[in-house]
């Protein structure tokens, strides 16, 4: 399975797409999408990958102008791709990987980590409550700057509520199966966006 970068200093390099049953990379369309939602915000941020896989959505962060990206995922093959996938583009200097699950990292992060702008997590399909948890969980992490946007992609069947704690959802973008919530972190008392 291959997949290429669409834009910035990686365009049309392909990459090494995940192997085994299960395994969905976001497509280029949604990839597309999720871009175009993010573009205002990229420039010098400071991205956060969570259920990273091969690495598709954090390399494309940094190929369109992130100034790093944290790359987070608990399985070793995903993992050995994800390496050779940041190799091949010359970006590890760029990326941090932490190898475990999103909700662990969450746990482990603490004021004193520098926060991120910009999350994007993609959890499993079929297991609905993963999004309505994670989304707790960042809400409760000290992980994401004052106006940190957060995207989810997630089963378009699946219904989340418009706010998590300090996480208030903007949009909705549904595309077939796949639809990407996008979340602010809002800040007490400020209004909305």
């Amino acid at each position: 399975c291959s997949m290429r970068v669409i834009a910035g200093s990686q365009k049309g390099r392909h990459l090494r797409g995940p192997q085994g049953p299960g395994l969905r990379p976001t497509s280029d369309r949604v990839k597309e999408a999720l871009f175009s939602i993010l573009a205002p915000h990229i420039e010098g941020a400071r991205f956060l990958d969570l259920y990273a896989g091969t690495g598709a959505i954090g390399i494309e962060a940094l190929s369109r102008g992130a100034q790093e990206a944290t790359f987070v995922e608990p399985h070793r093959a995903s993992l050995r791709i994800l390496h050779a996938n940041l190799q091949l583009c010359g970006l590890t200097s760029l990326a941090d990987v932490r190898t475990g699950t999103a909700e662990v990292f969450l746990k482990r992060q603490t004021t004193a980590d520098r926060p991120y702008d910009l999350v994007f997590a993609d959890p499993p399909y079929h297991e609905a409550e993963h999004g309505t948890d994670l989304l707790s969980a960042l809400a409760a992490s000290a992980i994401m700057t004052s106006d940190c946007i957060v995207v989810l992609e997630h089963y378009s069947k699946l219904t989340l509520t418009p706010q998590v704690g300090c996480l208030v959802r903007l949009r909705q973008y549904r595309y077939g199966d796949t639809t990407l919530s996008v979340f602010r972190q809002q800040s007490e008392g400020a209004p909305s966006p």
